[in-house]
């Protein structure tokens, strides 16, 4: 079906109304939290969190009542931060089947808008605790990326600098040129250089 260009923008303008992250990874028995952010304009509309590969079919696990009350089923609680526009998702005591693709959601007239977040558990053993449950409020992923930038921008830098200075300072000393062209015999005192034959 052929739609009119200015129906089409219209259609795909709210589909960007609301993002998150594309993975979070947390580890069993641990909790992970899940941020997402939404536009200006969604503040008072209905947050969801779903469970399933099609969004359109995805089972709804939670719902926020419009307010920024924190609502909260089993393992899992939603608050919408309206704000800062930021619905924070936290799921507590993860099990390996709480794998799988979630969705960050908001209520409204017509087709709901959502994000994909794909939810990944590690078994308890593979993690380290330097993980999910050393830095509460962050995903382990939001981690491992700030893991990753302090290694780019912070310790490479040092490492090539410290490898610079050790090569520079085992390098053989340098002999100007200078000192190449001038003559053996010019510290000699006078007497050895003129011609002492009898």
């Amino acid at each position: 079906m052929w739609l009119p260009p200015a129906l089409l923008l219209l259609s795909l303008a709210g589909c960007f109304s609301i993002q998150g992250p594309q993975l979070v990874r947390g580890q069993e028995r641990s909790s992970v939290t899940v941020q997402c952010s939404y536009k200006a304009g969604w503040e008072t509309h209905r947050k969801w969190w779903c469970r399933g590969p099609r969004w359109r079919f995805c089972k709804v696990l939670l719902q926020t009542t419009g307010s920024q009350q924190t609502v909260r089923q089993d393992r899992v609680s939603i608050t919408d931060n309206q704000s800062d526009r930021v619905i924070t998702i936290i799921m507590t005591d993860l099990r390996r089947d709480d794998q799988d693709t979630y969705w960050c959601g908001i209520n409204r007239v017509g087709t709901d808008r959502g994000a994909p977040i794909r939810v990944t558990i590690d078994p308890e053993n593979l993690l380290s605790s330097t993980t999910a449950n050393k830095y509460p409020g962050v995903s382990s992923s939001s981690h491992h990326r700030n893991h990753y930038m302090l290694l780019v921008f912070v310790k490479v830098p040092i490492l090539l600098a410290l490898a610079g200075a050790v090569l520079w300072l085992k390098w053989p000393p340098r002999v100007p040129e200078e000192q190449w062209e001038r003559p053996t015999y010019t510290g000699l005192s006078f007497d050895l250089t003129e011609d002492t034959a009898p």
